[in-house]
């Protein structure tokens, strides 16, 4: 089995996708792209302000615009913002050539990530932990739908979880094959 031309990560905030996906890259020898990182490079501004003076739709129609010239950049691992599955329309984007994993974690595991995050605008508001709950209920079934990988990432270290993602990405063991085979797709 060969590696994937990209690697794709979508999940909740506070999941780890931009720190996993930069150790990924590495350990792959691939570039790591962070969507919404490079939006505010292009942009001059932060997320917030975008979401200030163009609202969420301005955002989203950027957000899509920019993941379909970052999916076709061959050798990347690629971390999504949290909505970017919201669009009906970025899904073939995300899954264009590309291995799409999903990094799942607890409401639990989000809210302690992004409890003094700033950088957040959805969860700029008296109860983040209920703005959390809603978005898992309305994203978690589109996230695992793309999903080629779902990995669990709760209490479990960077680390670890690019080791495990690495032998799902470029087996080496016959048992591990079997393994797949016979689970159909890899929950981890």
């Amino acid at each position: 089995m060969s590696l994937p031309k990209r690697v794709v990560l979508v999940g909740p905030m506070g999941a780890g996708k931009s720190t996993i996906g930069r150790m990924l890259a590495k350990e792959l020898g691939y570039r790591f792209l962070d969507s919404d990182r490079i939006i505010e490079e292009r942009c001059g501004a932060n997320i917030p302000w975008i979401f200030d003076v163009e609202g969420e739709d301005g955002f989203r129609a950027r957000e899509t615009a920019m993941l379909d010239e970052l999916s076709r950049e061959d050798n990347t691992v690629l971390a999504t913002g949290g909505g970017a599955v919201m669009r009906q329309e970025n899904h073939p984007i995300l899954k264009r050539d590309a291995m799409v994993i999903y990094l799942k974690t607890s409401i639990e595991q989000q809210v302690e990530r992004t409890r003094k995050d700033r950088n957040r605008p959805l969860l700029q508001n008296d109860d983040p932990e209920a703005v959390l709950r809603r978005l898992f209920s309305i994203r978690d079934p589109l996230y695992s739908s793309l999903a080629d990988i779902i990995m669990y990432t709760d209490r479990k270290s960077p680390r670890l979880v690019v080791r495990q993602l690495v032998n799902r990405l470029n087996p080496k063991t016959p048992r591990h094959k079997r393994q797949i085979r016979k689970e159909g797709r890899n929950h981890v």
